[in-house]
């Protein structure tokens, strides 16, 4: 059964709050915010980051993303700033000074037609960006295993699945000769599955549960936990050891307001530490980057847990230096 968004702030798996709070009015990045990064990487003898879940985009495609944060956004009534409203190279080069050493490009369509295209344009940000992640992406429809070939003889190396945007069932026939070839390849596949920020006709576990009862060795890595139903991603995780989870917007105060983590699950997430994995959303976030550091540091998981999930597990999973 799904866990609603609107759970009780008391069930939270933490009850300090951060000097990067989320309050009303426009986040800002803080001039010193690199070294605050700076003094986290010190604290856990951390080399640099590994962010599996960062948007780049098209142009276009990304102004109205932000155009649509802008006007209502998932969570309707609530504010959702965009901290790192900047141009490209200023993007990067944000990543780069918070000693972010690998990243992603999470883009996705809304409808048929858009996918390849955005494969073309991932594969060319790639190409001139050493450090992100070669991503792609899907839909349902005709061509689409013929496409997700291609794209993975290109190099692909990452894929982004997102069901609620995209409005489409994880177990349409279309895509089940796509999710073999990414289970025989072994490629992830960060997918927005979970019914938070905002539900959609096919989020939450069931689909999901039923997909990787079909493709029980299918690489997903559950974005934002599976927020709002973190326990049932949990179950899902513990089933099948190739799912992971990543933290984006997870644990931060912006979060904990609307769905927090269940403090009952803490000792389950420190078992399945070696598959959690750091994502933040990166630009489109409503705080600085460091809220999403501090916010997984301030669990109390330990120093070789933050260090995993910061680095280590995403290090292993891309096979990086």
């Amino acid at each position: 059964m799904s866990r609603r968004w609107s759970a009780a702030r008391s069930s939270s798996v933490s009850e300090t709050p951060s000097a990067h709070g989320s309050g009303p009015g426009p986040a800002a990045a803080p001039e010193d915010e690199a070294a605050q990064v700076a003094a986290f990487l010190d604290r856990h003898r951390l080399p640099g980051l590994v962010d599996v879940h960062t948007h780049f985009m098209p142009e276009r495609v990304l102004r109205k993303v932000w155009a649509y944060f802008d006007s209502a956004g998932p969570l309707v009534g609530t504010e959702w700033p965009i901290t790192y409203r900047e141009e490209e190279d200023q993007r990067l080069g944000r990543l780069r000074e918070f000693g972010v050493r690998a990243f992603t490009s999470m883009l996705y369509p809304h409808k048929a037609g858009m996918a390849r295209w955005l494969n073309e344009w991932a594969a060319d940000f790639a190409a001139r960006t050493p450090d992100c992640l070669h991503t792609a992406t899907f839909f349902p429809e005709p061509g689409v295993e013929t496409y997700v070939r291609e794209t993975l003889e290109a190099g692909a190396r990452v894929f982004k699945a997102h069901v609620q945007v995209g409005a489409y069932e994880p177990n349409d026939p279309l895509l089940d000769p796509v999710w073999g070839m990414l289970a025989e390849a072994g490629t992830p596949i960060v997918t927005h599955c979970g019914s938070g920020p905002a539900p959609g006709k096919h989020t939450g576990p069931e689909p999901i549960a039923r997909l990787l009862a079909r493709h029980p060795r299918l690489p997903l890595v559950i974005a934002h936990m599976g927020m709002p139903e973190y326990t049932d991603f949990l179950d899902l995780a513990e089933r099948y050891p190739q799912v992971r989870l990543d933290t984006t917007m997870a644990f931060t105060d912006f979060v904990e307001r609307k769905a927090p983590f269940p403090r009952s699950e803490s000792g389950r997430l420190a078992d399945l530490g070696d598959r959690v994995l750091l994502g933040t959303d990166f630009p489109n976030i409503p705080y600085p980057y460091v809220h999403q550091l501090e916010s997984i540091e301030r669990l109390g998981l330990g120093e070789d847990w933050v260090r995993a999930v910061c680095r280590e597990n995403a290090a292993a999973l891309f096979r990086l230096g």
